[in-house]
C-alpha cells in the first residue's frame, strides 16, 4: 500500500468500520511507526460515491483487513499496447 492507492477500510479493519461506517480512502501517507504488529496508521482523503475528497481523516487499522480497490501506477511502467500516447507539436 502507497501514496495514491483508493482502499476500503471496513469491518475487517477494525469494529468501528461496520456496516454503514465503511469508507473508501485515497491513501496519503502510510505511518512508518508501528506500534503494535500488523496495524499501522493511514492518512487519506474519504472519497464519496462519484470518488470526490469529502474529508482527510487519519485512521488506526488493522493492515490485514485493508482491501486495495485501485493501485497507484509506477512511474515508467510500460504502457499497455494501443493506449493513447501524447504528441507535443
Amino acid at each position: 500500500m502507497k501514496p495514491g492507492d483508493v482502499v476500503l477500510i471496513g469491518a475487517a479493519c477494525s469494529v468501528q468500520f461496520t456496516d454503514d461506517r465503511a469508507l473508501m480512502l485515497r491513501v496519503v501517507s502510510v505511518g512508518e511507526v508501528d506500534p503494535y504488529h500488523d496495524w499501522i496508521w493511514l492518512t487519506g482523503y474519504v472519497l464519496e460515491a462519484k470518488g470526490l475528497a469529502t474529508s482527510r481523516r487519519e485512521l488506526y487499522v488493522m493492515k490485514a483487513g485493508v482491501c486495495i480497490q485501485r493501485r497507484t501506477p509506477v512511474c515508467g511502467q510500460p504502457r499497455l499496447p494501443g493506449s493513447r500516447k501524447t504528441v507535443v507539436r
